[in-house]
């Protein structure tokens, strides 16, 4: 690795809105809000809308799509064609 041409990477609270829940990991993304955490120091904290806490996938509550089932439904509405060869 050179040195002097890779950001920094510190330990920041990255804080999901959605679920109320806050991760203490590392990062090199900057921030000017700070939080004081569990074990009385303060870090840099990023807010963010969804992580792994509150997204459908991770959680469980993803929607699987029916795809045979759209194709099936699209054949009976405009139906198909026989080919002329």
């Amino acid at each position: 690795m050179k040195l002097g041409i890779h950001p920094v990477s510190r330990p920041v609270v990255f804080r999901d809105h959605a679920s109320d829940t806050a991760f203490l990991t590392r990062s090199t993304a900057p921030s000017a809000k700070t939080i004081e955490w569990e074990d009385g120091a303060t870090y840099p904290l990023i807010d963010v809308e969804v992580s792994s806490a509150s997204h459908p996938f991770y959680t469980g509550t993803a929607r699987v799509v029916d795809s045979a089932g759209r194709v099936e439904r699209f054949e009976r509405r405009y139906g198909r064609k026989a080919s002329t060869s």
